[in-house]
């Protein structure tokens, strides 16, 4: 079965066919800058490129959102224009596309992927899925249970935000090194850690292509730590999932 799938971040918006038999990318994904200022209309019109790039129409759409999600609304936006603070993205885009379209937290979309067949895949007790990228996601699992819209990007971590902190826009920006970097990553995952005691953390994002340069420099966390084995396709199949599990429910 094919679904479609979009991933809307801080700095770009991707997305593609999604083959949920499979757990994988159906095609090539297709990116789009996220324009700034990263107004919901300018964002739309992205996504609405990145669609109609597969010439897909007619049939379900699901999307992430780099923020707190409720029945399709947006509810916070840390990291894209605060005018999208309240907007019912799903039926703005459903209107756009003419389909339906279901909206997710972007980081709970890469969870489920993950937990679905990824990298947690048959983990029990508690995982914690995390995107580092312009901020920092997490996705929170109970024995394959999802918390949803955890957001624990925004703890607070040396006085800052966590993702002000450890995310990967944060290593660019500063020109941190790979060592220094791994080194806040660490502090941030020991924070975890004594909060929810986790048996495993699951690294995603971009970065995760180059965990050999990071993950052996981190020390002293007991839960295992593995990157995301879907890597930066882990919330565009997750929003796919999402996207079938809501048209079953409405069949």
């Amino acid at each position: 079965m094919k679904v479609f799938g979009i991933d809307i971040g801080g700095s770009g918006i991707k997305g593609a066919p999604v083959d949920l038999d499979r757990g994988e990318l159906a095609e090539e994904r297709h990116k789009v800058l996220t324009p700034h200022p990263s107004t919901p209309e300018a964002v739309l019109d992205g996504v609405v490129e990145v669609v109609r790039h597969f010439d897909w129409s007619g049939r379900p759409v699901g999307v992430t959102f780099p923020g707190v999600v409720k029945d399709g609304v947006t509810l916070t936006a840390a990291n894209v224009d605060k005018s999208w603070i309240g907007t019912d993205l799903a039926s703005r885009l459903a209107e756009r596309l003419d389909c339906p379209v279901t909206v997710l937290n972007d980081a709970d979309a890469a969870g489920v992927a993950e937990v679905t067949f990824g990298a947690a895949r048959g983990v029990k007790g508690t995982v914690i899925v995390l995107t580092l990228g312009t901020g920092i996601g997490s996705a929170v699992f109970t024995d394959g249970h999802l918390l949803t819209n955890t957001e624990l990007g925004h703890l607070e971590l040396d006085g800052h935000e966590a993702e002000k902190r450890a995310s990967t826009k944060v290593k660019d920006d500063h020109d941190l090194s790979w060592p220094h970097w791994a080194r806040r990553v660490q502090k941030y995952l020991h924070h975890l850690e004594m909060l929810f005691s986790p048996e495993l953390f699951v690294l995603g994002g971009g970065v995760s292509r180059k965990a050999d340069k990071f993950l052996p420099l981190i020390e002293g966390v007991r839960a295992e730590i593995v990157p995301a084995q879907l890597q930066n396709n882990a919330g565009i199949v997750g929003a796919g999932m999402a996207a079938a599990a809501a048209a079953g429910d409405a069949g």
